[in-house]
């Protein structure tokens, strides 16, 4: 992603799906299949918003943030997702876990400009 703003969230309730991995070496296609799929996720009825951080170590979190379980449920279903994650666990991840948690409150911060 290239916003470098947190994702701009409505008022909770709403679920976020944070994915943390560790890359294998080498893009093997990763960049474009994660451009296509973020794509893919934003036309997803439920979809809130994307924040993401990857370290020049290879360790990743993308946080995805949903209106509910069943837009969860969707995007897990979708099948071009599928394909991506059976692909990930072949070649882009030495190791993912991903946690799905229902988000109750939220509050922020943005300095003001000048």
């Amino acid at each position: 992603m290239t916003d470098r703003a947190p994702a701009r969230l409505p008022a909770p309730p709403y679920y976020a799906v944070v994915f943390t991995a560790v890359r294998t070496s080498g893009d093997n296609g990763y960049q474009e299949t994660d451009d296509r799929l973020m794509e893919l996720a934003a036309d997803e009825p439920g979809f809130l918003g994307v924040d993401a951080a990857r370290g020049a170590d290879g360790l990743g979190i993308t946080v995805t943030y949903w209106q509910d379980e069943q837009s969860i449920a969707a995007w897990r279903n979708h099948a071009e997702h599928a394909l991506a994650r059976k692909y990930g666990r072949e070649h882009w991840y030495s190791s993912y876990a991903l946690h799905v948690t229902k988000v109750e409150r939220a509050y922020g911060f943005t300095r003001p400009e000048g």
